[in-house]
């Protein structure tokens, strides 16, 4: 595997492991933040955050691994 792919996997992994991993863990009500539940802000935040990391995984992508220049059109 290439170097940008595996760094791009990573950081793509990132917001599904606390998506659905770390659930158990902040699965709780209180503090309210922003007038929401602690668990509906942390899922909140991370759907506006996962944007970011796939992005940051698609530079890396293309930093590292490059497109063929003499490729179709």
């Amino acid at each position: 595997m290439k170097k940008g792919t595996k760094y791009a996997l990573m950081l793509g992994a990132v917001p599904f492991l606390t998506l659905v991993l770390a659930l158990p863990l902040v699965n709780r009500e209180r503090p309210i933040i922003l007038g929401l539940p602690f668990l509906l802000f942390w899922i909140l935040g991370w759907v506006v955050l996962t944007p970011v990391f796939l992005y940051a995984a698609y530079r890396l992508e293309k930093k590292y691994n490059p497109p063929d220049e003499g490729g179709e059109p």
